[in-house]
């Protein structure tokens, strides 16, 4: 059987409207236009619960890789939001005085989110490192002085209690499920507490159903923070509009999604983040689909919870970021039962958060054609950022490689503009935000005198002539570089070829060399790869795996070889060098998700690049 000729999702064809001007700048925009939406995600909720009400909306594990899963039906979500909702109005929760949430996704997470923006508070998820993996809580402090909380949700009181105390909010209402060993707290309510509190109520209490009436496309549902490659977090304001007329765009061209045959995900990918928090959180939402909590993560610890979950749920669209892929891929590899399983009703395959190396793509493919399924699932990838609620640009038609993040969804414009030798990409439409949260000249510095949102990407079209086929992402402006002979080094580019090219020993790499005479690499690397390919023992450490010769010989030949296809000082990788150390949240080396931000990680380890153009014996050089 060959799966890839077998008909895929319905799509709508590629198009694309091109007004070309005079200093070389491009406007993109979709000719299908963008005419309605819903007036905010609530009346989403609503609609689901009445005409799917025992459809399974939410489940998530109760504890351990082998325990059941406890489910919330649609109806049963509506009552709970409801009553939720009653409960953070007697808290003190307002428009001006949010619902912060701290811990990671949950049902209750869910609920209290969807019952907090039904009442015109806004939710404000934050990461979960800021309290549990910081030594400081440096940006958990910034994120509370920015929102100035009402009332605050960890699903365990115990864990946050270092992170509450702080960062100063555990004087205020803190709402949680697990109470246990904080019984000492005055402020605490449970989940379970509010529900009683409130009763049952099937419809909103008049006082809800006020503040849900008032509700209109530009009250803010949420506010997420990013950080970028700045020391502090910046808010990011969601209003209902964003989130929905962006959904409403996606299904305009991917025209495969039907309530009647919805969308069902097995998801890790955080809340506080814009691709698992709107993107994929709100088309199950849009379309009155389930979603499945994966509690695991892509990480060796954790991932064998996302392979057990994915077995029980395998979904039929889904959603994921290069590392995570992977980690995805080996499994399988590993695993012909879990493939089978995992590609039995799949039909979508998206990535996004940063681009996916065309090694992990074909051997994503070959999995596929493995595998018993009807047919190969469609691979698709977008492109957008939390100011843009999140999809600017999407990927509705085949595509046979990495790299092609789509065109612009309807209602989106995408400009092009010059910037130095690339093409800096900026968008204005309904998903863009309005402002960030409290923060006047963030927001007057993020758009041009048109309106267009900067963030800070390039992007070239595919074809000059056949504008149908899509942009490239080309990587980040503020990435790129010189080296000292004045010619430009394309990082992003660079980086994602230098990875495929020293697969499967290498997880990510940095790419340095500003002001250099050649371009180098730091290595982060993917310790078990490693630790197979020199045949060493488990307990083996980190030094002894990365210092074996049969390591860095393989290193040594992946350069030449790599070198022998890209001869240009632009793009040959002269030297490279192991990071021993994994990249640091605490210093914004690496988000939630997995992405590393490149300056931040040559700003803070500046010791390790010196040493990379050192005469060091670490120092590892393309093989002669």
């Amino acid at each position: 059987m060959n799966a890839s000729t077998n008909p895929g999702p319905a799509m709508a064809p590629p198009a694309v409207h091109v007004e070309r001007r005079t200093d070389g700048s491009l406007r993109l925009s979709n000719p299908l236009a963008l005419e309605t939406y819903p007036r905010c995600l609530g009346d989403l909720l609503v609609r689901n619960a009445e005409d799917y009400p025992d459809r399974i909306f939410l489940g998530e594990r109760m504890a351990g890789a082998d325990s059941a899963w406890r489910t919330v039906t649609w109806a049963e979500a509506l009552d709970r939001v409801h009553r939720l909702a009653e409960g953070l109005l007697d808290l003190g929760a307002t428009p001006e005085r949010p619902l912060v949430l701290l811990s990671g996704n949950s049902i209750a997470h869910a609920l209290l989110t969807l019952a907090a923006m039904h009442v015109g508070v806004p939710a404000v998820p934050v990461s979960v490192a800021y309290s549990l993996m910081s030594s400081d809580f440096a940006r958990l402090k910034a994120v509370i002085a920015q929102v100035t909380p009402g009332v605050v949700f960890v699903e365990n009181a115990a864990a946050f209690r270092d992170a509450m105390t702080a960062s100063g909010i555990d004087a205020l209402p803190i709402v949680t499920r697990v109470s246990t060993g904080v019984e000492d707290m005055e402020a605490l309510h449970t989940v379970g507490d509010l529900l009683d509190r409130t009763g049952s109520i099937r419809a909103a209490s008049p006082r809800g159903d006020d503040r849900f009436r008032a509700i209109g496309p530009d009250t803010v549902a949420k506010v997420l923070f990013t950080s970028g490659s700045t020391a502090l977090p910046k808010g990011v304001v969601n209003t209902h509009r964003m989130l929905c007329s962006n959904q409403a765009a996606l299904a305009l061209v991917w025209r495969f999604l039907d309530r009647e045959q919805p969308p069902v995900l097995c998801d890790w990918l955080p809340w506080n983040h814009t691709f698992g928090g709107n993107f994929n959180f709100n088309l199950v939402l849009m379309h009155a689909g389930t979603l499945w909590i994966d509690g695991g993560k892509p990480s060796p610890a954790l991932f064998d919870a996302t392979v057990a979950n994915l077995g029980d749920h395998p979904p039929n669209l889904y959603f994921n970021v290069p590392r995570g892929f992977d980690l995805l891929i080996r499994a399988m590899e590993s695993d012909p039962g879990f493939r089978d399983r995992f590609f039995s009703r799949l039909r979508v395959v998206f990535y996004a958060a940063a681009a996916l190396p065309q090694d992990l793509w074909s051997r994503l493919e070959r999995l596929a054609d493995a595998s018993p399924a009807v047919r190969r699932p469609l691979m698709v990838s977008g492109w957008g950022s939390t100011e843009t609620a999140p999809c600017s640009t999407v990927v509705h038609w085949p595509i046979e490689r990495a790299g092609v993040i789509g065109l612009p969804l309807p209602g989106t414009t995408v400009a092009l503009v010059p910037n130095a030798d690339k093409l800096e990409l900026r968008v204005r439409g309904p998903n863009v935000t309005p402002r960030y949260w409290r923060d006047e000249a963030r927001t007057a510095q993020a758009f041009d005198d048109e309106g267009f949102y900067r963030i800070g990407d390039a992007g070239r079209l595919r074809h000059p002539d056949r504008p149908e086929e899509g942009i490239v992402f080309d990587g980040r402006v503020a990435e790129d570089f010189k080296l000292s002979s004045g010619t430009w080094v394309h990082a992003g580019t660079l980086r994602l070829a230098a990875i495929s090219g020293l697969a499967p020993l290498v997880s990510d790499c940095v790419v340095a060399g500003h002001d250099r005479g050649e371009v180098g690499l730091l290595l982060f690397p993917a310790t078990e790869a490693c630790r197979a390919e020199a045949g060493l023992p488990l307990d083996a450490s980190v030094a002894a795996v990365l210092s074996h010769p049969t390591v860095r010989d393989r290193i040594a030949r992946g350069l030449a070889s790599y070198n022998s296809r890209n001869p240009a000082s632009s793009r040959a990788l002269a030297r490279a060098l192991w990071l021993h150390e994994p990249p640091s949240i605490d210093a914004n080396e690496i988000t939630d998700k997995g992405y590393i931000n490149q300056r931040a990680v040559l700003a803070r380890r500046a010791a390790a690049v010196d040493e990379l153009y050192s005469g060091s014996e670490a120092v590892i050089l393309p093989a002669r």
